[in-house]
């Protein structure tokens, strides 16, 4: 049993440097078409680390021919595969610049977009990368509107919007939570979800945004001088029947009532 654990680890162990050996020779290879084949071999075995650093080399070698555009491609998706998604997407877009008819187009455009989307950052921190995932998105639906990929894109884009809608309703939140703390932070809540409803009137996070419109009018008007007070409430009541004619069955109908009848209060007197 000794011998033979023995000569598995020998022929592996020759297996791996082989196939490290051959790498380094490919590494300074003077043959574009030998480095291709490799490339191409350690693509479909998953070395794409391995892939990415021989095209790269490669790539404008064949320049004016077929092999230079399907070495560009195979180079994007390498770092696709890879999960290098900025990488990938420089290099798609590097592709359907050069080659906006070629036959890799409506994937380069698709990956570019969706890779984008899986570097996507939480809500929290900056959306310049959300931003530009829908940008591509939108552009793929635009150029190849019949594509099978086309239901993907969309239901992508709606996601990716959610996201940058919940990071205007944590906004929204933050300045809420404020209140008037150096200032009416009340009128920037609402502002905020206001704009973001504007934006994005289909996302998931609408009604709670609404919610959130009402209940800074409600702070708002409570908190202000006597005077200002009645036509503040009407404000407030004005959001009530917005929002519930909107959501009659919300689970914050409840608090929305409440609201309601302390707001019917100054209106009514």
């Amino acid at each position: 049993m000794r011998n033979y654990i023995h000569i598995l680890t020998v022929l592996i162990s020759a297996v791996v440097f082989t196939s490290c050996g051959e790498y380094q020779r490919i590494l300074k290879s003077n043959d574009p078409d030998e480095r291709l084949e490799y490339a191409k071999r350690a693509f479909e075995q998953k070395k794409y680390t391995q892939a990415a650093t021989v095209l790269t080399d490669i790539v404008t070698m064949f320049k004016g021919t077929q092999k230079a555009e399907d070495s560009l491609y195979l180079l994007a998706l390498s770092h696709y595969e890879n999960k290098d998604y900025e990488n990938a997407g420089a290099y798609f877009q590097t592709y359907y610049n050069r080659y906006p008819k070629g036959k890799y187009a409506e994937m380069a455009r698709f990956y570019c977009g969706y890779g984008y989307f899986l570097d996507s950052p939480e809500p929290q921190l900056d959306q310049s990368g959300t931003i530009k995932a829908i940008e591509e998105l939108q552009a793929f639906l635009d150029y190849f509107p019949k594509s099978d990929k086309v239901p993907v894109a969309q239901n992508t884009i709606f996601e990716l919007q959610d996201k940058l809608t919940l990071k205007e309703l944590q906004n929204a939140q933050l300045y809420y939570n404020m209140g008037n703390y150096m200032g009416n932070n009340y009128e920037s809540a609402v502002i905020v979800a206001r704009n973001a409803i504007k934006n994005y009137p289909y996302s998931k996070y609408k009604e709670e945004l609404e919610m959130l419109i009402l209940k800074s009018r409600y702070q708002e008007a409570a908190q202000s001088v006597e005077e200002k007070k009645a036509d503040r409430f009407r404000d407030v009541v004005d959001e009530y029947y917005s929002f519930i004619n909107n959501y009659p069955e919300s689970p914050n109908r409840k608090e929305a009532d409440n609201i309601m009848k302390i707001a019917g209060k100054y209106v009514n007197e």
